[in-house]
C-alpha cells in the first residue's frame, strides 16, 4: 500500500490518521484530560530517562519472545482497550484484532467497543482479553463478563480509575458526544472528510444500520443516537475488594486491575485474588495531574516482587519506551493510540504496521544496549537525565 510506504514510526501513522478522521473523533482519541498535564507528562517522563549502555556484548542473536499468563507471545506488547476503533474503520476492532493474532500478540476488547465482542472472537481469533467496567449494580458487569467467558476471552482487565467521567472540555467545543447531537460545526466537521464518510459510516450504516455500543449490557444497550435504551447509561462504580472477589469468583482465567498507580493498590488487588496489575493514568484521559505510569512502575513491581504480574501502559510512542518501562519492572506494556492509527489508515495492514514499527524500534534497542534477550533488560541500563530518581542506581 503506497500510504503505508511512507509511514516510517507511530508519528507518521498520527498524522495520516489526522488527516483521513473528522477532527471530534481524532481529538477524542488522542486527546487528554483537562490541561493536558498527565498526557504531555507521561512523554515528558520517559523523556528524563537515558540508557547507560553495554556495547561490549555479543548481540548478533536476539528474542523479543516472552511467556505471559500461560501462551508465548512474538513480543513484550499487548494492544490495550480502546472503544472508538470501530469508527475509525469498518469493524476496526475486527481489523485491529487480526492484526495483533498476526503479529502474535494479544488483542483486548473494550466494554465501549462497536463490534459484538462474541464477533471479534468469531473472526479474528487469537489471544483475546476483555475489558470490563464495573457499575453500581454489580450483576451488570457480571453479564458481560460471562459473554466474554462464553466467547473464550482470556484473561479479564478490570479498569479501576474511571470512577466518575473524566473532563475533555474538547469534545463540547467538536460537538463530538454521546448520544449525538447535530450541529453546525460537526457536521461541517463530517463533509470535510467524505472519505471517512464512505469508508466508515456509510458502510456501517448500509450492512448493520447506526453503530452501536454492542458490548454494554442489554438494559442500557444503545446507539451512537441514543437510541435502543430504555435508561441512561448506569454511573461507574468504585472498585473495592467486594467487587474485585465477586469478579474472582466468576471469571477462570487471569484477572488484570488497571489504572493502578501505588504499590499499596497493587498490593490490595493481590489480596484480593488479581493475577496482575496494569501500572496506568488512563493514557492522560481521566485524573490531570496524575503522576506518570513509568514513574509509579518501579515501586510497584518492587513491592509485589513475584507474586503477580506487572504491565505497565500510557506514553508509549517507542520501542525505547518499551524497553524503558520492561527495565523498570513491566513484563509487557500495552499500547492503544498507535494501533488505532494504523487501523484509521489501513485496516489491519495499517495496525499490523503500526505494531510491527513498535517490534522492530524494540529489538533494535535491545541490541543498541547490549541485550539479547528481554530477560536480560535490569534497571542498572538507566540513568535519569537530570536530578535523583528513586530507581536509580
Amino acid at each position: 500500500m503506497p500510504t503505508l510506504a511512507r509511514v516510517n514510526n507511530i508519528d507518521d501513522l498520527r498524522l495520516l490518521a489526522r488527516r483521513r478522521l473528522p477532527r471530534g473523533l481524532f481529538e477524542f482519541i488522542d486527546r487528554g484530560a483537562e490541561d493536558e498535564v498527565s498526557l504531555a507528562g507521561n512523554r515528558q517522563a520517559f523523556d528524563r530517562i537515558a540508557f547507560r549502555s553495554r556495547v561490549l556484548n555479543d548481540v548478533s542473536q536476539r528474542s523479543l519472545r516472552i511467556e505471559l499468563f500461560g501462551r508465548e507471545l512474538a513480543g513484550p506488547i499487548a494492544v490495550a482497550p480502546t472503544g472508538a476503533v470501530g469508527l475509525t474503520w469498518y469493524q476496526g476492532e475486527i481489523e485491529a484484532a487480526r492484526a495483533a493474532a498476526a503479529a502474535g500478540l494479544p488483542y483486548t476488547v473494550s466494554t465501549a467497543s462497536i463490534t459484538p465482542l462474541e464477533a471479534i472472537a468469531e473472526r479474528a481469533p487469537g489471544d483475546l482479553w476483555f475489558q470490563i467496567y464495573v457499575w453500581q449494580r454489580p450483576e451488570l458487569a457480571d453479564e458481560v463478563v460471562t459473554r466474554a467467558r462464553a466467547a473464550g476471552f482470556r484473561v479479564l482487565i478490570v479498569t479501576a480509575d474511571a470512577v466518575v467521567p473524566s473532563n475533555r472540555e474538547y469534545n463540547k467545543r467538536n460537538a463530538f458526544s454521546v448520544p449525538i447531537r447535530i450541529s453546525r460545526r460537526n457536521v461541517g466537521d463530517v463533509v470535510r472528510h467524505p472519505g471517512w464518510v464512505w469508508r466508515v459510516m456509510l458502510r456501517h450504516l448500509l450492512a448493520d444500520g447506526v453503530p452501536e455500543f454492542a458490548n454494554l449490557p442489554q438494559e442500557f444497550r444503545t446507539d451512537l443516537r441514543g437510541k435502543g435504551s430504555r435508561s441512561l447509561m448506569p454511573p461507574n462504580a468504585p472498585i473495592t475488594p467486594a467487587v474485585l472477589h465477586r469478579l474472582r469468583k466468576l471469571w477462570p482465567g487471569p484477572m488484570l486491575v488497571k489504572g493502578v498507580l501505588s504499590a499499596d493498590d497493587a498490593l490490595l488487588a493481590r489480596d484480593c485474588g488479581a493475577d496482575g496489575v496494569i501500572v496506568s493514568n488512563h493514557g492522560g484521559r481521566t485524573l490531570d495531574g496524575a503522576m506518570a505510569p513509568i514513574e509509579a512502575l518501579p515501586a510497584v513491581a518492587d513491592a509485589v516482587g513475584d507474586t503477580m504480574t506487572v504491565l505497565m501502559d500510557s506514553g508509549v510512542r517507542r520501542g525505547a519506551d518499551v524497553v524503558k518501562a520492561l527495565s523498570l519492572g513491566a513484563r509487557a506494556v500495552l499500547v492503544g493510540r498507535a494501533p488505532i492509527w494504523g487501523t484509521a489508515v489501513a485496516g489491519q495492514t495499517g495496525a499490523r504496521r503500526a505494531l510491527d514499527i513498535l517490534l522492530a524500534e524494540t529489538d533494535r534497542v535491545l541490541a543498541q544496549i547490549g541485550c539479547s534477550c528481554v530477560a536480560d533488560l535490569h534497571r542498572g541500563l538507566l540513568t535519569p537525565r537530570g536530578g535523583e530518581i528513586a530507581w536509580a542506581r
